[in-house]
């Protein structure tokens, strides 16, 4: 029989050490093949204790078997199923399509491994030692389990295709000589993303990647403090959420569920920016209790992402800015104590809907921070916040914004037109409390009613005047369209003439301020 039909048939090369040898027959057999002591302080992969030539089979033999392995027995189906076994050289399979099931536990690899361009059906590497995974362009019909291994050179994922869920959970890798922890751009995934509790060393990039259902960094922590972004996902489309919040230690169960009491809990970390701009996102991006760490120049950008909700209710970063700008969402669930201050905040054509705050958030807290994302006057920011409280029913506190609005416009005004403005303000509260003007106009009236009681007024034409009548001639000053028929008929001398021209002034300023109150009301209307 010749050597190629002879493995065909299943027989092992001659060559194959005893581990492989064993590797060989458990492939043909679909089993575990367990290489492990039994002692934890020696089977753990990422520790320093050596394992012999009793665990170790060459990469060789690894591709060999699930390249062009041989058939199964008989009623089995074949599958590569190691556990604490060590794989010496390059593991290769770029372009190579796999068929067999691959699922490895608690083993290591001296060198990288290169799967770019290949097609996998699953793929489970749990809790193993891996120089580096090269895998663009990846293409598995099933999942992608990384979980508890640690890349100690990065993992490329750019363009991959997973068919259903990619595992990160509780992963440790760092940076490549790039400075990227995970790249994977252009990656899709059909269901899942989950990385709970993953540390990443690096940059984590994932632009223009589009998951099927959530992404989930639960408890993760990512560090890349010495440049600009710590995850970078421009572009990122996720169909439910993304979930940049808490996980449970120490259970079973990470994703999502709340944790039992007495579990200790881990929340999510990033040590370094954040980029989401023009991300999409179907059901919410969730910050709960999520800590940022930022330089002065880094950023949590969210610049035009678009979610029905943002809940923004992380620890409020110390340094570094919040950036919304051109962001649409349609619930903003927050906290007063999340958002940064003045200068650190930018929400220039920031849209919302509704309001939702988690706790305390007075009409003077949600002033402040407008006031701190707008260093320079800009209207649309008021505008926005006092559209959606009126569209609330909270007619009074969007007045209060409208009037804010002013006062900060007021400030970047020319002298004289600042001095108007503060004469609107005092009178009737540029129109946003017109009932000032009713106050003002019977204080005057009153005021004026009682001088004038005492005025000598002599009539301009004998037998050619009415009566006097010091109440209607101080009403007739201060109504400067309407003629009650007094103020023509009178000669008034020295400080009463005075007083009846600043009547007319007042009478003005009054009239003039509730036209421009009633002007803005109607706009509004």
């Amino acid at each position: 029989m010749t050597e190629g039909a002879r493995l065909r048939a299943g027989d092992p090369p001659a060559d194959l050490t005893a581990a492989e040898a064993g590797m060989w027959q458990a492939f043909r057999n679909g089993s575990v093949y367990d290489l492990s002591s039994g002692d934890a302080v020696v089977d753990d992969p990422h520790g320093g204790h050596p394992w012999g030539p009793e665990r170790t089979v060459r990469a060789r033999i690894v591709c060999w078997l699930l390249l062009d392995g041989p058939s199964p027995l008989a009623g089995r189906v074949s599958s590569l199923k190691l556990v604490g076994v060590q794989i010496s050289g390059t593991v290769d399979l770029a372009g190579g399509t796999v068929e067999p099931y691959v699922e490895m536990r608690g083993c290591r690899f001296e060198r990288e491994i290169l799967l770019p361009e290949s097609r996998f059906t699953t793929v489970r590497l749990v809790d193993c030692s891996v120089p580096r995974l090269e895998a663009a362009r990846l293409h598995t019909e099933g999942d992608l389990h990384l979980p508890r291994c640690r890349f100690h050179g990065g993992i490329r994922l750019t363009d991959a295709q997973i068919g259903t869920d990619l595992l990160l959970n509780q992963a440790i890798v760092y940076r490549d000589r790039g400075g990227r922890s995970i790249a994977a751009d252009g990656m899709t995934v059909g269901q899942d993303l989950q990385a709970e509790l993953l540390e990443s060393h690096g940059e984590l990039s994932l632009r223009a990647a589009t998951i099927g259902v959530s992404l989930s960094l639960r408890g993760a922590r990512l560090a890349n403090p010495s440049a600009r972004l710590a995850l970078n996902a421009p572009q990122l489309t996720v169909e439910r959420t993304l979930y940049l919040t808490p996980a449970g230690l120490g259970g079973q169960a990470l994703s999502g569920a709340t944790p039992a009491r007495g579990t200790r809990v881990q929340r999510f970390e990033c040590r370094g920016g954040i980029r989401l701009d023009d991300g999409r996102f179907g059901d919410a991006v969730d910050l709960e209790s999520a800590r940022f760490t930022l330089t002065d120049e880094q950023e949590l950008s969210l610049r035009r992402v678009q979610t029905p909700e943002l809940r923004f209710l992380g620890e409020r970063p110390a340094r570094g800015h919040v950036v919304l700008s051109g962001a649409r969402i349609v619930n903003l669930m927050d906290r007063a104590d999340s958002w940064p201050g003045p200068g650190r905040l930018h929400m220039g054509g920031f849209s919302y809907e509704n309001l939702v705050p988690r706790g305390p958030f007075t009409l003077a807290q949600r002033l402040d921070w407008v006031a701190a994302a707008t260093a320079e006057y800009n209207p649309e920011p008021y505008e926005r916040l006092a559209a959606v409280l009126r569209a609330g029913g909270e007619d009074e506190d969007a007045r209060e914004v409208l009037l804010a609005k002013q006062r900060r416009r007021r400030e970047s005004l020319p002298l004289a037109a600042k001095l108007w403005g503060y004469a609107q303000d005092w009178t009737v509260a540029y129109g946003y409390r017109p009932g000032r003007a009713a106050v003002w106009m019977a204080v005057l009236w009153a005021a004026g009613s009682f001088a004038f009681a005492h005025a000598d007024h002599p009539p301009l034409k004998s037998g050619e005047h009415p009566d006097w009548n010091a109440a209607l001639f101080a009403l007739d000053l201060l109504l400067p369209v309407i003629d009650l028929g007094q103020v023509g008929f009178w000669q008034l001398r020295g400080g009463w003439q005075w007083l009846a021209t600043v009547m007319i002034l007042l009478g003005w300023v009054l009239a003039t301020t509730v036209a421009a109150g009633a002007t803005r009301l109607l706009r509004r209307g």
